[in-house]
C-alpha cells in the first residue's frame, strides 16, 4: 500500500468504542501494533497514541480521550495469536505497566531480522524498504505526539508504521523457519521481555554514575538517596536526573553529612528547587547511617585478571566470523562486553559467578563451544579468501 494513499481507519476515542473494537479483533490470528509517546521530561514515557492493524483493518486508539487503554493491553497478553511489533521495548513496558504481564506471542520484526542475517538493530524504514520495497514517509519524525488535534499527515505517518507489519512478519517468519531458528527467536524474545520487566521492577541504584569506588556505607547512602529521588520524580512526574543528578548523589554519599547547611553548601545543591527538600535528603542520609552493618549492600567484586586486549579483539573478531557463517547479525550474538564477561569467567572463574550470556542457550551452542576450543588451542582462524566479505574460517590446527 503506497504511503501516499489515504488510509481508512477506525478512530477509537471512548471507552465503549475501545471495548467494542477489542471484542471485534479478539479472534484475529495476527495483531500488529505500534505506539507513539513522549519521554523527554516525564518520569515515564507518556503514551500518546496506539496504532493497530488486524486482518486488514486499521485503527487509532487515542489515550488523550480514552483514559484507560487497559482492555487493549489485556488483549495482547492473551495467548493464541501472533502480536507483531517493531523494536518493541517501549510497547513491552506499556503492556507490563498496564497489566503486570508480558505480551503473549510477541514477534518483534527487529529481532527476527537479526536472526536471519539482516541488519540489527534495523530501523523500521530500512526493513520496510528491504522486505516490502516501500519507502516510509519521514515528515513527522519530530512530531510532538502529545499535542492535539493531530493532523491528517500525522495520522497517516503513524498508521504507516503498522500497515506492513503482517507482510513483514510472514516473510521474516518464513526465513526463520527455513533456518530452523524458531526456538532461538522465542528464547530471545522471552529474554528481551524479561529485561524490560526487570528494568521496571528492580532497584537500579547501582547504575548511579561514579558510585563504583564507594565503600559499603556510602553505597547504602547512594541507595537511600536514589530511592528518595525515584519517589520524588514519580510524584512530580519528572526525569529522576532532573530531580537530583548522579554526581550530587555520589558527593552527598562521600560526605555523609546530615547537616542541612553543609548539604546546601555543596555546589549544585543550592538550587531553589531543593529549598523544601533538604530535610528529606538529610533524612535519607540518616537512614543510611543508621543501617546495621550486616544490612549494608555488598561492594561489587574486585576486578578479574586483566585480559590481553589482543585476545579480546581476537575473540570479538571471532564473533563476527561465527555470525556471518551462521547468517546472524553480529550485534545480536554479542558485543565486546559479552566477550570480556566470558573470558573473565573462563580464565578466572569464582564461586557463584553467573553463567555468561555467550555460554547460555543458542549462543552457547554456536559461540560458547567455539570460544572454548579457541581458548584451549583446539581451533584456529585463517584467511580463506581475501576477496570475500567474510574472509576468515575456522580450522583444526
Amino acid at each position: 500500500m503506497p504511503p501516499s494513499l489515504t488510509l481508512q481507519y477506525d478512530s477509537i476515542n471512548t471507552a465503549e468504542e475501545l471495548e467494542q473494537f477489542c471484542s471485534e479483533i479478539a479472534g484475529c490470528k495476527q495483531i500488529g501494533f505500534d505506539t507513539e509517546f513522549v519521554s523527554e521530561d516525564s518520569y515515564r514515557p507518556q503514551l500518546c497514541l496506539i496504532q493497530v492493524a488486524a486482518d486488514g483493518r486499521l485503527a487509532i486508539i487515542d489515550p488523550e480521550y480514552v483514559e484507560d487503554t487497559t482492555p487493549f493491553w489485556n488483549l495482547l497478553t492473551e495467548p493464541g495469536r501472533i502480536v507483531i511489533a517493531h523494536a518493541a521495548r517501549e510497547e513491552c513496558r506499556f503492556c507490563y505497566r498496564f497489566t503486570g504481564k508480558p505480551i503473549a506471542g510477541l514477534f518483534d520484526t527487529q529481532l527476527a531480522a537479526g536472526f536471519v542475517g539482516m541488519e540489527y538493530p534495523a530501523s523500521l524504514g530500512n526493513l520496510v524498504q528491504r522486505l516490502v520495497n516501500k519507502t516510509l514517509p519521514k515528515g513527522e519524525t519530530r512530531t510532538n505526539w502529545g499535542r492535539r488535534p493531530l493532523s491528517k499527515d500525522q495520522i497517516t505517518y503513524a498508521l504507516n508504521d503498522v500497515v506492513d507489519l503482517s507482510e513483514m512478519h510472514d516473510k521474516l517468519a518464513g526465513m526463520v523457519l527455513d533456518l530452523e531458528r524458531e526456538s532461538w527467536l522465542e528464547e530471545e524474545t522471552a529474554v528481551f521481555q524479561q529485561k524490560v520487566i526487570d528494568a521496571e521492577t528492580r532497584e537500579n541504584w547501582r547504575r548511579v554514575s561514579g558510585s563504583s569506588g564507594l565503600n559499603a556505607r556510602q553505597l547504602e547512602t547512594v541507595r537511600q538517596l536514589w530511592l528518595w529521588r525515584e519517589n520524588r520524580a514519580k510524584t512530580i512526574d519528572r526525569l529522576p536526573r532532573r530531580v537530583l543528578r548522579d554526581d550530587l548523589i555520589v558527593e552527598l554519599a562521600k560526605r555523609g553529612s546530615t547537616d542541612q547547611n553543609k548539604i546546601k553548601n555543596i555546589r549544585g545543591m543550592e538550587r531553589r528547587g531543593f529549598n523544601d527538600h533538604y530535610g528529606d535528603i538529610a533524612a535519607a542520609i540518616q537512614t543510611a547511617l543508621d543501617t546495621p552493618d550486616d544490612d549494608l549492600p555488598r561492594r561489587p567484586r574486585g576486578s578479574r585478571r586483566v585480559v590481553s586486549p589482543m585476545l579480546s579483539q581476537f575473540l570479538s573478531t571471532s564473533i563476527a566470523c561465527i555470525s556471518r557463517q551462521q547468517k546472524l547479525a553480529p550485534p545480536i550474538v554479542g558485543n565486546a562486553d559479552d566477550v570480556r564477561e566470558l573470558m573473565g569467567y573462563e580464565l578466572d572463574r569464582r564461586k557463584g559467578d553467573p553463567t555468561p550470556a555467550l555460554l547460555k542457550g543458542w549462543r552457547g551452542d554456536i559461540v560458547g563451544k567455539t570460544f572454548r576450543r579457541l581458548l584451549a588451542g583446539d581451533l584456529a582462524i585463517r584467511v580463506a579468501n581475501v576477496k570475500e566479505t567474510q574472509p576468515l574460517e575456522f580450522i583444526e590446527p
